[in-house]
């Protein structure tokens, strides 16, 4: 069969924060994308502000480099997609690797395969994809390579790879200097046997098989990621399977529910480096975006009108977590951070608060996101949202509330299924890595959380390595603790690891929350008296209302407090007059940190400003009724 060997297809996979789009963004300026007066920001993969803030990638994104051989040979494009390392944007890395010939796997020195690591391996393995490995930051000073590299091997044999997979070429790298080696260097070293990447690239040509293709078939063109602009309107990202596509062709349109229409393509492009450029034709193998087709989804196919054949759908794990997001229903509705001023009135302009606004950017969401699921609830002003994980909601949310959203978020939930009559809920694969001291802590921590022990070892660093099967829903606020429980110094990473029957009742959080019984704004005078009873949240100044929560109780019940009291002021000399105390600063949580604090019977309120925790019913005495009613039967 006819093979294209001007063009290499590779996705670039690995644990979060083990180097990969600092690894992509050293290939970009070795072959030559960039002039050299270009000013080049750190990470340029990662453009959305939310990936640059966190330090994450969450899209899949796709660049091209054009590779000139050092044997003088006609220049070789690379189309490399950069995956996302956490295990909540799964959906994106499914996609990503239905784009792609090969793998590279990347591998930090000194941390060795974690489970996104696992996820993203099996994925590969399960499509017969060939992998590379990149032992990637040689330079830790931490680093153990050998050990590593011998992780990865129990790792593929741990998933059943044939002797075809486990026989993968191993390159050595240090991503931020740009240095690629096939000579293993002494641990905490770069490479010294090299001074760029060329190992690398030479490596990606020969083990990357070149896409082969039918000279007779008709046009086939898979819908892999959605993209939209302001002039051209909704872009499609498509890998060419068959056939060619041209600028101006009218292509048949098959639709996920099997029925075709012909549409035209209005603008076709080629990415180069970083950037979209026009292209009149894409052939066999090439990864392109077309214009034209408004309602055109992931997963679709394009295909010759003559003769349309339809390419699989792409399918992605099933969600495992859920949380309700609906308008905001708070007495601080459409008022700014404060709630109050001529300033909060300014800002307030563009809000969006109306359940047919929110219910819109859902259905917006849905569009791009194949591994999100919007259902209808009981309310016609919540919807219930459904995703791999928490972090992955949260970003839906801190997303929507930069584009000046209200919401209302319910506590996350698990999102269980029935076999044979009998309730299963999602379970996670937990890695921790823990100094020795803290052992006792984290298994005391898991025990509560009804996690079960399954591998433990020594790395005779003074660190210790545990992994746990755990409930998801054990893991709804277990970071906080946890990493207050290791001060600071524990690192967690967990993956789905399918479902196991009910695990029963778990009880995470045993303290109550402090409420506030009245609206006002908060003062200096009451939190000196309330801060002996718990930890606040508010700052002097801060308008509350009643029903949200100000701060977390010492003990484990609420307590309806007054936050707004005010010092009496008389004309009479007082004998404490003299003693000055001191407010402790409030501890301000992040909206991950309010969803994780949730109980039950508690929502957060997501504004643009603010982020507040608050009672799902407001009323001190309707709240009171319900609670005699559950206690009484």
């Amino acid at each position: 069969m006819p093979t294209r060997h001007d063009i290499r297809n590779v996705a670039i996979v690995a644990h979060v924060d083990h180097g990969k789009t600092t690894i992509v963004d050293a290939m970009l300026k070795q072959a030559g994308a960039f002039a050299a007066h270009q000013h080049l920001d750190d990470r340029m993969m990662d453009s959305n502000d939310l990936e640059r803030e966190k330090g994450i990638t969450i899209l899949a994104k796709n660049t091209a480099v054009k590779y000139h051989p050092k044997d003088g040979g006609a220049p070789i494009t690379i189309n490399i997609i950069d995956t996302p390392g956490h295990a909540d944007f799964g959906g994106e890395v499914e996609r990503g690797l239905s784009m792609v010939d090969a793998v590279v796997l990347l591998v930090d020195a000194s941390e060795g395969p974690l489970p996104q690591t696992r996820f993203v391996l099996r994925k590969a393995l399960q499509q017969r994809l060939p992998v590379i490995l990149c032992i990637n930051k040689t330079d830790r000073p931490d680093s153990r390579i050998d050990e590593v590299v011998n992780e990865t091997y129990d790792l593929f044999l741990d998933l059943d790879a044939d002797e075809d997979q486990i026989e993968f070429p191993i390159v050595y790298a240090c991503g931020r200097d740009g240095i690629a080696s096939l000579t293993k260097p002494e641990d905490g070293t770069v490479p010294a046997d090299s001074t760029n990447l060329e190992p690398f690239f030479s490596t990606i040509l020969e083990h990357v098989p070149a896409p082969v293709y039918d000279d007779e078939a008709p046009l086939q063109a898979h819908v892999t990621n959605l993209d939209a602009d302001n002039f051209l309107g909704r872009i499609a990202l498509l890998r060419v399977e068959q056939g060619e596509l041209r600028k101006g062709q009218t292509v048949a349109w098959i639709k996920r529910d099997g029925t075709i229409s012909n549409v035209r393509i209005s603008e076709l492009m080629m990415t180069e480096a970083l950037t979209r450029k026009p292209a009149e034709v894409a052939g066999p193998g090439d990864i392109c975006a077309v214009a034209g087709i408004p309602d055109i989804m992931i997963g679709e196919t394009l295909a010759d009108p003559e003769n349309p054949i339809a390419l699989p759908l792409i399918t992605v794990d099933q969600p495992a977590i859920s949380m309700t997001i609906g308008t905001n229903t708070s007495p601080l509705v459409g008022r700014g951070g404060t709630g109050k001023g001529a300033d909060a009135k300014s800002a307030v302009k563009d809000r969006k608060v109306t359940a047919r606004q929110v219910k819109d950017r859902l259905d917006r969401e849905l569009i791009g996101n194949v591994s999100l699921r919007v259902l209808d609830t009981d309310r016609p002003d919540a919807w219930e949202v459904q995703g791999r994980g928490e972090l992955a909601l949260a970003i839906l949310v801190e997303q929507m509330r930069r584009e000046g959203f209200e919401l209302t978020i319910g506590k996350p939930q698990v999102v269980t299924k029935q076999v044979d009559g009998k309730t299963h809920e999602p379970v996670e694969r937990l890695t921790v890595d823990v100094p020795e001291e803290h052992m006792g802590a984290v298994t005391q921590l898991m025990g509560v959380r009804k996690g079960r022990m399954d591998n433990m070892s020594n790395h005779g660093s003074g660190w210790v390595r545990m992994e746990f099967v755990v409930p998801s829903r054990g893991l709804i606020g277990f970071r906080t603790e946890f990493l207050t429980n290791t001060r600071g110094t524990g690192i967690a990473h967990s993956i789905h690891e399918g479902h196991e029957p009910w695990f029963g009742n778990l009880v995470t959080r045993n303290n109550g929350s402090l409420v506030a019984d009245r609206a006002g704004a908060v003062t200096p005078f009451a939190m000196i008296n309330l801060q002996e009873r718990g930890v606040l949240f508010t700052e002097p100044g801060t308008e509350v209302y009643e029903g949200m929560i100000v701060g977390e109780n010492s003990r484990s019940d609420d307590m309806d407090v007054n936050i707004t009291k005010e010092k009496k002021l008389t004309n009479m000399r007082a004998a404490s007059a003299d003693n000055t105390e001191n407010v402790v600063p409030p501890r301000k949580l992040s909206l991950e940190q309010s969803l994780e604090f949730c109980r039950d019977d508690e929502c957060v309120e997501v504004t643009p400003e603010a982020v507040r925790i608050r009672k799902v019913v407001l009323d001190q005495k309707e709240r009171g009724r319900t609670a005699s009613r559950a206690k009484h039967g």
